[in-house]
């Protein structure tokens, strides 16, 4: 093998080192074994949650933005979290998780267009849920590995990034926020059905 061969074998062995431990996918659920917030699906994921994310493509640049709004709903272990998006592009998708809780930190998540299981664990202030999911034809129709972190941070929002690869190459990646819905307040026009704003905070008679 001469000097050229082994420099290039060499850079490429370096490249995959690289991307295996200094990069997204270097994470593991025990580096955040005992961090908080403590994430707990059922509490976190319950209620509406209002989303906003960007897409990057495989050259680094946004392709694409959302907003979405979610809707979780539990019984004992067993949850399910609704998805409503609306693209930058005008495409609008729908998604219906359906989560459940395993042994220790463990739970699998199951979708239409996911592949077999999904596997999770929740570990400390994060969560790790891989899987394979399936594009629209429209998109391709290609089948994806996507690895998905969510960490919940201290006022209760969520941050996720996800990265989706195809034989092991990204093709895109998904930063997102999460927060749980601002409970509505019902607005009253003074002077309407006897309403008078200056009577707010008076006691009884």
């Amino acid at each position: 093998m001469n000097a050229i061969a082994i420099t290039l074998l060499s850079l490429l062995v370096a490249i995959i080192v690289r991307s295996r431990l200094l990069s997204f996918r270097a994470q593991s659920p025990s580096d955040y074994t005992g961090t908080g917030p403590v994430f707990s699906l059922r509490d976190n994921l319950n209620g509406e949650i209002l989303s906003e994310g960007l897409i990057y493509g495989p050259n680094g640049k946004m392709s694409n933005s959302f907003v979405a709004r979610m809707v979780g709903e539990w019984t004992g272990n067993s949850g399910t979290l609704s998805e409503y998006f609306t693209y930058s592009n005008g495409k609008q998708m729908t998604r219906k998780w359906y989560l459940t809780m395993g042994t220790g930190n463990s739970f699998t998540a199951t979708a239409d267009d996911i592949v077999g299981e999904g596997k999770g664990t929740v570990s400390g202030s994060t969560v790790k849920l891989t899987y394979k999911i399936i594009l629209p034809e429209d998109a391709g129709g290609h089948t994806l590995d996507v690895t998905d972190w969510m960490y919940l941070t201290e006022n209760g929002a969520i941050m996720n990034r996800s990265e989706m690869r195809k034989f092991g190459i990204k093709v895109a990646e998904l930063v997102a926020t999460m927060r749980p819905a601002p409970r509505t307040k019902h607005v009253y026009v003074n002077g309407t059905n006897g309403y008078d704003s200056a009577s707010e905070g008076k006691p009884l008679q």
